[in-house]
């Protein structure tokens, strides 16, 4: 059934423990024809599910394939050698917050999960959720709630101040968003408020120079008199004129060979027939039918020669009405190219420059109300920054602890760290706030940023218990960590595996690892392995079993060889794992119990 792995037999459950398993979570990956991977499939559980590999079997590759279906970049150099298409599709459990997502974007939400692919192609790429077309942005919609993917070398980004501050507002929350939505349109009513004093602004001689052409212009644009439709009626006429000859010369013509006036007209002729049919219309009663075809024939013509006569009186004018209508086409036509492509366009310019009238003639009250306007909407982005910051400041304060205990528990024995907030010297959209994380782990140093202090160790451990408190209050259940442990090893290992098996307890956690410290600690441990042949390499992946699973701990602790040594290691490794995932109320942190 969909959500249910196997577990007896495996190294899914060394301690007995059932992780919960959440609303929703990424159930099932498969890929086909990308990189080096023929077609893979494989399923994953709630809790802690460990990859590991040689180095080059590809275990980045199979994150980057997740990252590949939910919109990530894609180069015709990922397809696998001979393919033409390449195809990765993901398995979701759900929860009614996708699927009101789901019902947002107008898409099926089928049974209790969601499924996403893509197909990649050179060229062509076609994303589908539940089977449906979709674009590119309504996936990266959709995965928002799904899946955090914390990628190599991501924890890098925390060198930068940017950085802090899109941390700090994930932690603040909905709450925040509020303000935030708030402070932004002020922002943009200050901004277009600025544009418009600037782009008004002129001295006398250019004020002097703008209302007499708007007068001009409103004048020349008003003693038209235009009317709407005009345009058309105008040129209709003066093509009547131009061809006026053309028309006279040919539809004189049609009279001659229709009209009575001739006796070889076809009017004469028809009189003439008319009156032979009656003449014996009385001898058979079929007759009558004949006489009454021809009679309505007869005054179909005589209609038609008369409307061809009136026509022909119409196109009778003198060179006094063409030149007029000549002269009155010219001058629209002349507006036209000045102020607007319809009479429409023309007569709104119109109104347009009278508005600049009326603006011009009193232009030093105008400009008045426009800084009135600007100081009250400053005023309103102030209050609203201020408000915005007060909620990052109460929040900065929580944050700063759970952040401290987290790397305390991460093997930061005598850490400090703090979150400087300062006001900065210009306001932006996003308020008047200059967020930067301070830290220190030697006894009696003061706190520095990160930049100045921190490895690249020591920053993939901040960014874990960074994740691992922004876990408890996003509604993400989905967690990937691409070498999370960079730089770290030993007893500092450990405290890593078990901040991530903390976490795994309330979310569904996938860590591609090099150290057995973290493997050890998997709820379900998989293997990602090349196999070569003399023209072909497949990158695979299958979950192992227990045994499977100590003699791949003991290759992680270095052994070429699976010795009795080596696995009795491995087994002391695991019974370590299992002795942290006994301890009894460990089941969530300080900061992830306030989300649940």
């Amino acid at each position: 059934m969909a959500g249910e792995f196997p577990i007896l037999g495996r190294i899914g459950n060394p301690a007995g423990r059932k992780p919960e398993r959440r609303k929703k979570m990424l159930q099932s990956l498969h890929v086909k024809n990308l990189a080096l991977m023929e077609e893979t499939e494989v399923e994953f559980g709630p809790g802690l599910n460990i990859l590991t590999g040689e180095t080059g079997a590809g275990k980045s590759l199979l994150i980057g394939s997740v990252t590949l279906a939910l919109g990530g970049k894609f180069e015709r150099e990922m397809l696998r050698k001979g393919a033409d298409s390449a195809l990765v599709e993901l398995v979701f459990t759900k929860d009614e917050r996708v699927n009101q997502k789901l019902a947002e974007l107008e898409l099926e939400a089928e049974d209790e999960n969601v499924i996403i692919s893509r197909r990649l192609s050179v060229g062509k790429n076609v994303y589908r959720v539940n089977g449906e077309t979709v674009t590119a942005k309504q996936v990266k919609e959709l995965a928002e709630l799904l899946i955090d993917i914390h990628g190599q070398h991501e924890h890098q980004s925390l060198l930068h101040k940017k950085k802090h501050m899109e941390i700090l507002d994930a932690y603040c929350g909905e709450k925040l968003r509020i303000e935030a939505e708030a402070v932004e349109a002020a922002y943009r009513e200050c901004r277009d408020l600025e544009r418009a004093l600037e782009e008004e602004a002129m001295d006398e001689a250019a004020k002097a120079k703008e209302q007499a052409l708007a007068e001009f212009e409103l004048e020349e644009i008003e003693q038209a008199h235009l009317i709407p439709g005009e345009d058309e009626e105008l040129e209709h006429r003066y093509r009547l004129m131009v061809n006026s000859k053309r028309i006279t010369e040919n539809l004189s013509e049609s009279y001659q060979y229709t009209s009575n006036d001739s006796e070889s007209g076809a009017g004469s002729a028809f009189s003439r027939a008319l009156r032979a049919l009656r003449s014996v219309a009385g001898l058979d009663e079929r007759l009558g039918d004949l006489e009454n075809q021809l009679t309505e024939i007869d005054n179909l013509l005589a209609d038609y020669n008369r409307d061809l006569a009136e026509y022909m009186a119409d196109c009778e004018f003198d060179d006094g009405e063409f030149a007029a209508v000549e002269e009155r086409l010219n001058l629209v036509n002349h507006l036209k190219e000045k102020y607007g492509s319809t009479i429409e366009a023309i007569i709104a310019y119109g109104e347009d420059r009278q508005k600049l009238l009326d603006k011009l003639s009193d232009y030093d009250a105008y400009m008045q109300r426009l800084h009135e306007q600007l100081e009250a909407a400053r005023s309103r982005l102030e209050d609203a920054c201020s408000r915005l910051s007060h909620i990052r400041r109460e929040n900065a304060k929580v944050l700063t602890k759970q952040l401290k205990e987290a790397l305390v528990h991460l093997n930061f024995a005598t850490v400090e760290f703090e979150i400087a907030m300062d006001r900065a010297k210009t306001i932006t959209a996003k308020g008047y706030d200059d967020v930067e994380f301070l830290i220190s782990t030697n006894p009696g140093e003061a706190v520095k940023p990160l930049s100045q202090v921190a490895s690249g160790g020591e920053l993939s451990r901040i960014m874990l218990a960074i994740k691992t408190v922004l876990a408890g209050r996003d509604h993400i259940d989905t967690l990937i960590f691409d070498e999370i442990d960079t730089g770290i090893s030993g007893r500092t290992a450990w405290r890593v595996s078990e901040q991530l098996d903390t976490v795994a307890h309330a979310h569904q956690v996938l860590c591609i690892t090099h150290l057995p410290q973290i493997a050890a600690m998997a709820d379900r441990h998989f293997v990602i392995e090349k196999n070569s042949t003399e023209d072909n390499t497949i990158t695979d992946i299958r979950m192992l079993e227990e045994e499977e699973s100590l003699g791949e701990l003991a290759r992680l602790l270095g052994s070429d060889t699976l010795t009795a040594a080596a696995l009795s290691n491995a087994k002391e490794m695991r019974l370590q794992a299992t002795a942290h995932k006994k301890q009894p109320g460990k089941k969530s942190s300080k900061f992830q119990k306030q989300s649940e």
